[in-house]
């Protein structure tokens, strides 16, 4: 009990100085020992790292899920220490929606069939998605919130420690200048040894722990190459579902029954729709063809012209293309010199001189 109560009092008395030391030091009435350059620029760059790692986490934990009230439901269920519900993701529940309307409209219908297939690919990208997450989480997410978690709250708890000390050395020199008789200057002398002691050997265990940092950044950029090849990996997979989707649609038939994209020339007979590649250049309009366009624009009158690519109207004043019908096309003045005006039966707009060929 007494050992207690004196062990109770030795605390008090040491925090009481340490506050008396802090306090003076504010008021610049007391020395303060400063800590050597190298630890200093290692706890600058602890700071450093700890901010850029918590930024980069929480951007990335934005990117790979958006939606703000489900990232803190994953949150609590992850300090609850329970798995949180699978649900499906945004392109998911697109290609539910999409496999779900074409079943309505008929698997027979080119439509139909065509959201089937559209659906299917949604959801594949979903899995995909679904995939890059998971691995993100493990690779990525996880040692930066373990650095963060438990390396650098060791070094704020070690580093805490190294600031008391130095306070009770500073104390200690600040005793033995105060101190008259020489019983005291002794027993001062003594105390200071003691704290220089204690002191060098928290600064040194603090030092390697902060020098353990650059251990963390290697560790680290093999966890941002194992990102950037989850992200490849995920990227190369949607493009090559949307090349292969593509390549389906591009062999639908699609019959174009109403406003300006029936044409009236065909008679309501099936179009094949050719799908153009995305390395594809626009048509160009130089040699004869450029010519003809000249000719027509400066002279008045009316040409036959082949549509080369489709083209959708982007206001009610355009008239919409589909690839390989035959319109009608003439020059208006002032008009500018990309366009024409497009004619098909009692259909008229401008249409884009770059997705025709005029025809003799």
């Amino acid at each position: 009990m007494d050992f207690n109560v004196k062990r109770l009092a030795a605390d008090a008395g040491t925090l009481f100085s340490r506050a008396v030391q802090f306090t003076e030091e504010k008021f610049g009435q007391a020395e303060k020992t400063e800590l050597d350059a190298h630890l200093e620029n290692l706890l600058t760059r602890a700071e450093c790292s700890k901010h850029w790692t918590e930024k980069i986490l929480k951007q990335t934990e934005v990117l790979l899920q958006p939606n703000p009230n489900v990232r803190i439901e994953e949150f609590l269920y992850e300090k609850l220490d329970k798995k949180a519900p699978t649900r499906m993701n945004n392109h998911e529940l697109l290609g539910e929606s999409m496999i779900d309307s074409g079943n309505e409209f008929g698997p027979g219908t080119a439509y139909g069939n065509a959201l089937i297939k559209c659906g299917e690919t949604e959801k594949q990208i979903g899995g995909a998605e679904r995939e890059f997450i998971q691995s993100s989480a493990i690779n990525f997410l996880t040692p930066f919130r373990n650095f963060l978690e438990g390396d650098f709250k060791t070094i704020l708890k070690e580093r805490k420690l190294l600031q008391n000390k130095r306070l009770d050395l500073d104390a200690a020199k600040t005793k033995l200048k105060k101190a008259k008789m020489a019983d005291a200057r002794a027993l001062a002398e003594q105390d200071l040894k003691m704290t220089q002691s204690e002191f060098d050997r928290q600064a040194e265990i603090t030092r390697l722990l902060l020098e353990g940092i650059s251990s963390t950044h290697a560790h680290h950029l093999r966890c941002l190459n194992d990102f950037v090849e989850a992200q490849m990996t995920y990227y190369a997979q949607c493009y090559q579902y949307m090349v292969d989707l593509q390549k389906q649609l591009g062999n639908f038939p699609s019959a174009f029954s109403s406003n300006n994209n029936q044409s009236t020339a065909s008679g309501g007979a099936s179009v094949s729709v050719p799908i153009l590649p995305l390395s594809a250049p626009l048509p160009s309009t130089t040699g004869n063809t450029s010519s003809g366009f000249t000719e027509l624009q400066n002279f008045s009158g009316s040409r036959k012209a082949r549509v080369l690519y489709d083209y959708d109207a982007a206001g009610s004043n355009e008239l919409s293309l589909l690839a390989d019908e035959v319109i009608m096309v003439s020059s208006i003045p002032g008009m500018d010199s990309d366009w024409l005006m497009g004619e098909r039966g009692t259909q008229k707009g401008k249409v884009p001189i770059t997705y025709l060929e005029l025809l003799n």
